[in-house]
């Protein structure tokens, strides 16, 4: 007797899993969701966009592609944290994801339980820039002229928290020198006024100023990255002008809902690193001054969390707050 209810206790067992797994290995079966927290045009929308298209190519499956702005990315954040754990709604994230608890006093969602890590996709560095005229031929005359004259000089950035607002405070934060940071609306804006000889300094994403470097207009006092841009390999990077430690950038990465199951992370983790590595993406990319990536579910965990302990003591010195 009791090995019949044995029996039939592990037949049930095995009969509940079945379905699961099923659902499992015919991942993907239906149209894919992938929300973008910032409006269309932007660079987190043009690596969503490439990677739907190469996902949905790889499957057969529409893959929408839905933005939805606000409140520096955490309206998305939340609706995808809330959303179910089976891997038909996705987000890709920039890496305002990593530090927004430093930035809101109380987030509708946890930044690691809440969300799955599936695969970094892709990175661009930010530059530290000047006009073409100015008096500032290196990073080493900046900081001089920084050092001599504590709060004289002032630096554009696209918003509070941003990756160029992190990047001007990291190098205050390294160097110790009082320059202040001036929010714009944007990087065209700050490219605008730093072209116009309103503001002295400028820290922008790559595809927002390579034109005008290459064009003469702008002068680029280094870039943000532990290694040079292949983009602009005479630029040295912040960190050779003695800033040890120094090391940031942009990056946008894919996230699912929490608790995705490891089965649908796995087969998104190497499919979006397999769109990564298309011909035409990388292209696309290189043209927008960024670069492809696409690595594994653990590498990309392992960077939101190396980003998360990073920024918390430069974000607290200099007082940052999103609300």
């Amino acid at each position: 007797m009791k090995t019949t209810l044995r029996l039939l206790a592990a037949l049930l067992l095995f009969a509940l899993a079945a379905p699961a797994a099923s659902a499992q290995d015919a991942y993907p079966s239906k149209p894919i969701h992938i929300f973008v927290p910032y409006p269309a045009g932007g660079g987190v929308d043009t690596v969503t966009r490439l990677l739907g298209d190469e996902l949905s190519k790889k499957w057969g499956q529409t893959v929408v592609v839905e933005n939805h702005p606000g409140a520096g990315g955490t309206i998305a954040s939340q609706m995808v944290a809330k959303a179910p754990a089976d891997g038909y709604t996705l987000i890709v994230v920039a890496s305002g994801h990593a530090i927004n608890p430093y930035l809101y006093s109380k987030l509708p969602y946890d930044t690691f339980k809440d969300f799955t890590p599936i695969s970094l996709l892709a990175s661009s560095p930010n530059i530290l820039l000047v006009r073409a005229d100015s008096p500032y031929k290196t990073l080493g005359d900046m900081l001089a002229d920084a050092r001599k004259n504590p709060g004289k000089l002032s630096y554009a950035m696209a918003g509070s928290g941003t990756s160029t607002h992190l990047a001007g405070e990291l190098l205050k934060y390294i160097a110790k020198v009082d320059i202040t940071a001036v929010p714009y609306k944007g990087g065209a804006p700050a490219i605008n006024d730093l072209l116009g000889g309103h503001i002295p300094l400028s820290f922008n994403n790559a595809p927002e100023a390579l034109g005008q470097i290459k064009g003469g207009a702008l002068r680029a006092l280094g870039v943000t990255p532990a290694r040079r841009s292949p983009l602009l390999p005479d630029v040295p990077t912040i960190a050779e002008a003695g800033l040890t430690g120094y090391d940031t950038g942009v990056w946008w990465g894919l996230l699912g809902p929490g608790n995705l199951p490891p089965a649908v992370t796995a087969k998104l983790s190497e499919a979006a690193a397999e769109a990564m590595k298309a011909p035409a993406v990388r292209e696309r990319l290189t043209a927008l001054g960024s670069t492809a990536v696409g690595n594994s579910a653990k590498e990309f965990s392992d960077i939101i969390a190396a980003d998360y302990k990073k920024w918390g003591p430069i974000i607290k010195a200099a007082g940052i707050k999103a609300d």
